[in-house]
């Protein structure tokens, strides 16, 4: 077992003064490329990282949920006949304990203990990753025969009910489906799947934290989605078998779209021309060519800053930082915008000394620290120890 394994195992044993019946890994995830997509009906291109989520459980002796973090050092009980949202870390697991009730699972009182390195905040997506390891040890520990892709729905169902976060499935489908070495093609409109090879041979995934958030993140979100249905609906009056951006044509674009709004034309410019950036790029991964995917990454970036104008000052400058560094093969702002991490593929021995000039550099000119996580691609939700 690993560090974070045994101390949810340890824990356990000093709460509950027994084994748990089991421990479940659940990983944060990044998405390479394919950046506001998913409710444009495009492809997304995530994979499961090596800093994740665990914890262990058994069934209790009654009818209550006893939950307890390492991280908050804190613990909360409720009975299963009345659980309710929460504004701290217990409401994930609390949601998908709702979401199978509510489904018709049976489900009894159980205890749980939560850890995980996943940084919060950073944009991997820790909810996703407890909420995923949440449904997968209790679909186990009750013997529910859920398959992995209804424990995703519940999942993300959860999240809608109780967090009140009304996310696209492409976080738990990555935390649940990822695999070693790989990425996962994932088509929004109907979750086919393909995993793609994703060897980074001397290489790494750099996540730099540029740690801002802008409030203008949400209200930013739900315009860009806007502009985007808007777009939709001028092409839609000239050729109705059109039903989102996946099935439009920069053709379409400059003969419907351009003429009357060019803001909105921008937005939709930016998914239509992703959307062929995605697929591009998986070719690239399928030939080997990591450098190509690299491009390709520059290239979404810039999209995103300038068209979809979701980027900020500090993603930018971190992106515009690396562009001519011969060790970095891409980078972008990665997630809704507005701030969080950018994602860099960087050659594995000059990671120390780029940090280090990056740090130096990002704090002269913006004031603030810079985070940096090292990440490799890891499987998806499993179970590490069977009691």
């Amino acid at each position: 077992m690993n560090t974070l394994a045994e101390r949810v195992f340890n824990k356990f044993g000093e709460l509950f003064g027994t084994s748990p019946a089991l421990i479940v890994r659940s990983p944060g995830r990044v998405n390479i490329i394919g950046e506001h997509l998913d409710y444009n009906d495009g492809f997304v291109l995530p994979a499961a990282i090596d800093k994740a989520i665990y914890v262990s459980v058994s069934k209790s002796a009654d009818t209550n949920i006893h939950l307890y973090s390492v991280d908050f050092k804190e613990a909360y009980e409720v009975a299963v006949s009345d659980i309710k949202p929460t504004s701290s870390w217990s409401t994930y697991i609390l949601g998908v304990a709702d979401q199978l009730i509510k489904g018709g699972y049976p489900i009894g009182g159980f205890n749980l203990v939560l850890d995980g390195d996943i940084p919060i905040g950073a944009g991997l997506s820790s909810s996703a990753a407890v909420e995923c390891a949440t449904v997968f040890a209790l679909n186990e520990l009750f013997e529910l025969g859920i398959d992995r892709m209804e424990m995703v729905r519940i999942a993300q169902r959860a999240e809608h009910a109780f967090s009140g976060v009304m996310c696209g499935i492409m976080d738990m489908f990555a935390s649940m489906f990822g695999k070693k070495n790989h990425v996962i093609q994932l088509d929004c409109r109907n979750l086919a799947y393909e995993y793609k090879p994703f060897v980074l041979d001397g290489y790494k995934i750099v996540l730099l934290n540029t740690n801002v958030k802008h409030s203008l993140s949400s209200s930013a979100y739900n315009e860009r989605r806007q502009q985007c249905e808007q777009g939709v609906a001028w092409v839609k009056e000239q050729h109705p078998t059109v039903n989102a951006l996946r099935d439009v044509t920069m053709d379409m674009l400059d003969k419907y779209v351009e003429p009357k709004d060019a803001v909105v034309y921008n937005r939709c410019k930016y998914v239509v021309e992703e959307i062929q950036r995605l697929l591009n790029g998986c070719s690239d991964l399928e030939n080997g060519d990591i450098a190509g995917l690299g491009n390709k990454m520059y290239a979404t970036h810039e999209g995103l800053s300038k068209l979809y104008e979701v980027s900020c000052k500090e993603a930018d400058f971190l992106v515009d930082a690396v562009k001519s560094n011969p060790a970095v093969l891409g980078a972008r702002m990665m997630g809704g915008g507005f701030g969080g991490c950018t994602i860099n593929i960087v050659k594995e021995e000059a990671i120390n000394e780029m940090v280090e000039i990056l740090a130096s550099k990002y704090k002269t000119a913006t004031g603030l620290e810079l985070s940096v996580y090292i990440s490799n691609i890891e499987n998806g939700t499993e179970i590490i120890k069977v009691g």
